[in-house]
């Protein structure tokens, strides 16, 4: 009979090892290394105790049951008179011999490797069995507690930020100042003689770095070609790149880069799935997106949040400094350089920026989180947005928008102004997702016309915009669904101008392709005789807003789906949950003629595509056909 030690050694172990690879291989739950180490703290010494205690021998009780037939006579009456006769009968002899002996346990290798428990008779199976627990324990904190030793305050590197036609901007961090003044040189690669200047000139540089903005600065680079060029660049301090201009506005290809191309996705957490043999600091799913990088000639990364995780694998302080480590962490990387000192990188906020499901806008820690994406992140993106009537945004803005080749982004932020998540969301409360200032720059640059050659509007949202998500609705677009409508039908009359909205998103380490078709008038009957008219406002069906939202690039992802196509407003496309690396490439391309553009969307799950589809823009407002059905509604 096995004695209770053992029987909660085996249970402890058993919880030991499912959680240790759901931390390690599926998801780094903030909870879970706490719990296993405490589950080790009571498997140890009942284990020891177990392997004491536990008898390597067993009584086993055996018992033999012997039949003997015994033959016999037996007097039979005759005509009620006794003893006239016999009978010979046959009779069964049980004997029964019980045999009590002690015997050593079987060894049952197999059964003590998995379950962890001691085996009294093997010294060899049972320290093996606890080796594997204890290996389990020493991984999930060699995850946990490796990386925070790697502070990265010594780091210096240099990444590209945005890229526009006329300008490029380069940040820089330098912590050592025996290395300044860092200058920043550019020349143009493969130049053409006599046109092209092959020397190396000089684009400026930085004086000095203090702790103020962590060791980190912006050199923005003059371009003065007009036309799309490739440029190689380095710094005084070993970092070198190159980066290419972006075609001109209205434009969407250029004869010697192809069609504009661009990326977008979201979530980064290092060493998931947990490899021991990888660096501390290591991201995996850099490594699927430097794969393909080569052949996708994107002209820049759009990236929708959870740069760093302050809360995972463990909330380690709520200081500046702890969240200036977290993204020195990222950047520090042995795999960032291959994605990172040639392609442009363009970044909104999230909630793990900050906190999960952060919607207590710029309360709370909010100013220590915000720091250091001011100086990692925001100091080398686009421009902040204009105001309506074209007065510029505060300085500290975290939304911003440009327009490059043939396309017009927005990227909006959706955590410093929203309401709390939890409010209901009626009219009353003017629940916001936005807050009134961003939404009324939103909802100007949606009605911006734009140049000749632009056809697309390109929203970048860090939440899903559909509410087919039921798990966590609040956090998204679902949540907000009397400002999602009011946005839905300035995107629809987009369509009207021949431009297209196409809604980039991430965050729920899913992908989900959408479509937002405008609703349908309904005719109704007025009080005369015979009188109807039409309820609801009439958009074409070209109006469709469409959206992408692809993550992570490198985190955890659903085992299940979670996705429900909830009724006709948001119509499912395609959905793949499946793949620790997600990402999009978008191509658009005009088409000859130029009153209409092309944007492909491709997905890559693990470096690998596996889906695409092709959208063309509207054709803008067109005059319904005499007769028709919708001529006879408006009355042409």
């Amino acid at each position: 009979m096995t004695i209770p030690q053992t029987k909660v050694s085996t249970a402890t172990s058993v919880a030991i090892r499912a959680l240790s690879y759901f931390f390690l291989r599926w998801a780094l739950a903030p909870p879970f290394p706490a719990l296993i180490f405490a589950l080790f703290a009571v498997y140890l010494p009942s284990f020891v105790s177990g392997y004491l205690h536990e008898p390597k021998q067993e009584l086993v009780d055996q018992v033999d049951v012997t039949v003997t037939d015994i033959p016999i006579e037996v007097e039979v009456p005759e005509n009620g008179r006794r003893n006239r006769g016999t009978e010979k009968l046959v009779a069964e002899q049980l004997v029964v011999e019980e045999t009590l002996t002690i015997e050593d346990r079987p060894l049952n290798p197999l059964k003590t490797l998995l379950s962890g428990a001691p085996n009294p008779r093997s010294l060899l199976l049972s320290a093996t069995t606890l080796l594997i627990n204890a290996i389990c324990v020493g991984m999930v904190a060699d995850r946990l507690f490796t990386e925070r030793y790697h502070t990265g305050d010594d780091l210096s590197f240099a990444r590209l930020g945005f890229v526009s036609e006329h300008e490029a901007k380069l940040l820089i961090r330098e912590p050592d100042q025996s290395k300044m003044p860092v200058t920043v040189e550019v020349h143009i690669k493969d130049p053409v003689a006599p046109f092209d200047n092959p020397l190396w000139q000089s684009a400026g540089g930085i004086k000095f770095t203090t702790n103020e903005t962590d060791y980190t600065a912006v050199v923005p680079i003059p371009l003065r070609n007009s036309k799309m060029r490739t440029y190689q660049w380095r710094t005084s301090n070993n970092h070198t790149g190159e980066f290419t201009t972006p075609p001109p506005v209205g434009h969407a290809e250029e004869a010697t880069t192809g069609p504009f191309t661009f990326l977008s996705t979201s979530c980064i957490v290092s060493r998931l799935p947990y490899s021991p043999f990888d660096h501390p600091l290591a991201i995996p799913g850099f490594r699927y997106l430097a794969k393909v990088l080569p052949t996708l000639n994107a002209q820049f990364m759009l990236f929708l949040g959870d740069f760093i995780y302050a809360d995972v694998p463990r909330y380690w302080g709520s200081s500046k400094s702890d969240y200036r480590q977290k993204y020195r962490q990222v950047y520090a990387s042995p795999d960032w350089p291959s994605v990172g000192q040639n392609l442009s990188w363009i970044h909104t906020l999230d909630d793990h920026e900050i906190a999960n499901d952060w919607s207590a806008n710029s309360t709370g820690v909010y100013k220590a989180a915000f720091d250091p994406f001011e100086h990692y992140q925001a100091a080398a993106n686009p421009p902040p947005a204009r105001r309506a009537g074209g007065i510029a945004a505060r300085k500290s803005a975290t939304y911003y928008s440009f327009t490059q080749g043939p396309a017009s982004f927005f990227l909006l932020d959706t955590r410093t102004f929203r309401s709390d998540n939890h409010l209901p969301d009626r009219a009353e409360q003017q629940k916001t997702m936005l807050g009134p200032e961003q939404l009324e720059d939103f909802l100007a640059w949606l009605k911006k016309p734009e140049p000749k050659g632009v056809k697309w509007k390109i929203v970048a949202s860090s939440v899903p915009f559909t509410k087919n998500w039921p798990v966590n609705t609040q956090d998204t677009w679902g949540g907000f669904l009397t400002e999602r409508r009011k946005v839905l039908e300035a995107m629809w009359d987009v369509s009207r101008r021949g431009v297209g909205v196409v809604v980039l998103s991430g965050d729920r380490h899913e992908f989900a392709a959408t479509k937002f078709p405008p609703p349908v008038p309904v005719l109704v009957e007025g009080e005369g005789e015979g009188e109807v008219h039409v309820e609801g406002r009439a958009w074409p069906e070209e109006a469709t807003v469409w959206e992408f939202s692809a993550s992570p690039l490198s985190q955890f992802y659903s085992p299940v789906g979670t996705y429900r196509e909830r009724d006709g407003e948001d119509v499912m496309v395609k959905y793949i949950h499946k793949g620790n690396s997600k990402f999009g490439a978008i191509t658009i391309e005009n088409l000859e003629g130029g009153d209409q553009s092309s944007l492909k969307y491709r997905l890559f799950v693990d470096g690998e595509e596996v889906w695409n589809t092709v959208l063309l823009s509207p054709k803008g407002d067109q005059a319904p056909a005499r007769g028709s059905f919708w001529s006879k509604l408006i009355g042409a």
